[in-house]
């Protein structure tokens, strides 16, 4: 069995769906992130304006880095029926994925040591790489309408990590294919019209970002399109046809719903809560980004476009 094999291997052992292999060459499509960047659509993401030139050219990230190394983590669970309002995206409703992919990408990074490499630095959604466009070239998938890598016979829950290493491995071949065709059921689904086309996603329309990354209010002509979201969003996922064939529910227990947003749907479950108890509840959670005033926001916000506090019905997977 070769190195390459022997890694990806240990990488399935460690509960990664997929792993590849590429190179630390530019990326492609330089100019659109240019240009996405000037006509403001990431908002204010002004750390992406920032990683830029590394965004671009990933030997900048490690410049000691000769192969990264691609892995992808599921993080699918079933709901039975729709999602009570308001609705947490699926990837938010357990451990937050950098906990828990931490321990285990962490241990790839030591196995890569332990044969050999001086350098092996992993990254899970933090720092300038950009992660869809390496999995790609490593083979793992295309990057859909939606802008989220989509794996042939697994759809597009996935979390993605890296880990760059100074072995020069044998990398996979890219994945060349474009498998979304003449659909468009991501793009006619969002209801604030942020896909300004495939793959042009304007941030400043898209749910997940006003509800996670925007701070202040949010401008009553999109909020009142939320469909009861308050912690990102899964209507592009959720209507994908690949996910609807091919999604199977994660291994991972770390990713369940927590019991919790099995009652914390009332209309004052944050205005009550103190920060000590927002930080016991959800600490280790992706709410801790907006924190907890960003989550009265979002509630308010939920509820008001709801016009039913407590119960309602959502575009549940």
């Amino acid at each position: 069995m070769s190195l390459e094999q022997e890694l990806k291997a240990k990488a399935a052992d460690l509960g990664f769906v997929a792993c590849g292999i590429t190179d630390l060459a530019p990326v492609p499509h330089t100019a659109e992130l240019d240009d996405w960047l000037a006509r403001g659509y990431a908002g204010t993401m002004r750390y992406l304006q920032r990683q830029a030139r590394r965004r671009k050219d990933p030997q900048r990230i490690v410049p000691e880095a000769r192969s990264v190394v691609i892995i992808c983590d599921n993080y699918y669970y079933r709901q039975l029926g729709p999602q009570a309002i308001p609705q947490v995206a699926k990837y938010a409703l357990g451990t937050d994925y950098h906990i828990a992919m931490r321990n285990r990408i962490n241990n790839l990074a030591d196995w890569l040591m332990a044969r050999g490499a001086k350098t092996a630095r992993p990254y899970v959604d933090a720092g300038p790489v950009p992660e869809r466009e390496l999995a790609q070239r490593a083979g793992l998938g295309w990057i859909g309408k939606n802008t989220m890598l989509i794996a042939p016979r697994a759809g597009s829950y996935f979390l993605i990590g890296a880990v760059f290493t100074d072995l020069a491995l044998v990398t996979d071949a890219p994945f060349t294919e474009d498998h979304c065709g003449s659909c468009t059921r991501c793009l006619d689904a969002c209801p604030t019209g942020a896909f300004v086309g495939p793959r042009v996603l304007d941030a400043t329309r898209c749910i997940s970002y006003l509800t996670i990354e925007h701070r202040g209010d949010i401008p009553e002509t999109l909020a009142d399109r939320f469909e009861g979201w308050a912690f990102g969003c899964d209507i592009c996922n959720d209507v994908c046809p690949w996910n609807h064939k091919f999604s199977q529910e994660s291994s991972r227990d770390e990713f369940r719903a927590r019991p919790i947003w099995g009652t914390a749907r009332n209309q004052d479950f944050f205005e009550k809560m103190g920060a000590d108890e927002f930080a016991d509840l959800f600490g280790d959670t992706p709410l801790e980004r907006p924190g907890l005033d960003g989550m009265r926001r979002n509630w308010r916000v939920a509820h008001r476009v709801a016009g039913e506090p407590g119960t309602g019905g959502g575009r549940g997977a």
